[in-house]
């Protein structure tokens, strides 16, 4: 197997991911009341947030071990994704974004479990007193790479009914 040697640009857009999710992470401790909102519309605010436990606090109040289950998974995740981006041929330029966004948000997150023993959120989006659940840039990076895999997968799996089976 070759190595695609274009993948460092989109290791680059990894890193980015995860310097941007650092420093709004930063940001919003070091400026924030741990979970006093500060409004920005009826439907949206940043509230200071920790969350110990994986997507939509899962396990959040498990007891601690969580934190280094959730460390190792994203961790293998990672080492995945950076062999698969590896691999994949350079004109595969959509799922290369994907994977770089997946793993710049996987990152992003390792890092404040592993440092801190939790994960800062604080975008907050609502409907009344309906609220989902907090999240941060690497929430929403992994979110949108995770989309674009699923759109990638319905256009290549279409390409491979479209093509006729050589005789």
């Amino acid at each position: 197997m070759t190595v695609n040697k274009s993948v460092w640009k989109w290791y680059g857009l990894a890193a980015l991911i995860i310097v941007l999710d650092q420093l709004s992470k930063n940001w919003v401790s070091e400026n924030f009341t741990y979970g006093v909102p500060w409004v920005i519309t009826d439907f949206f605010n940043f509230t200071l947030l920790h969350n110990k436990g994986a997507a939509f606090s899962f396990l959040s109040d498990a007891g601690g071990w969580q934190r280094w289950f959730f460390g190792a998974v994203a961790a293998v995740v990672s080492c995945v994704l950076v062999w698969w981006m590896a691999r994949l041929d350079a004109s595969k330029r959509w799922e290369l974004m994907a994977l770089a966004l997946v793993l710049g948000g996987a990152i992003g997150n390792l890092y404040d479990r592993a440092v801190l023993g939790y994960v800062v959120d604080f975008i907050v989006v609502h409907y009344r007193d309906h609220f989902w659940p907090a999240f941060n840039l690497a929430d929403s990076a992994i979110c949108v790479g995770a989309g674009m895999l699923i759109v990638d997968s319905f256009r290549s799996g279409k390409k491979a009914v479209a093509t006729p089976e050589p005789k």
